[in-house]
């Protein structure tokens, strides 16, 4: 299956400068994790 995202990389790169800095642990893709904040947001799964 193909990756797919909500924004793309060039707006992704106006705010990520606002992402998290990245501190030990386990590394996160902060556009995976936007891209579902922004679906569950869109598609009204919050409830």
């Amino acid at each position: 299956m193909a990756q797919l995202f909500w924004l793309r990389e060039e707006q992704v790169a106006c705010i990520r400068p606002f992402f998290p800095k990245e501190q030990g642990g386990k590394q996160v893709d902060n556009r995976k994790v936007l891209s579902g904040i922004v679906h569950v947001s869109w598609s009204g799964l919050a409830g």
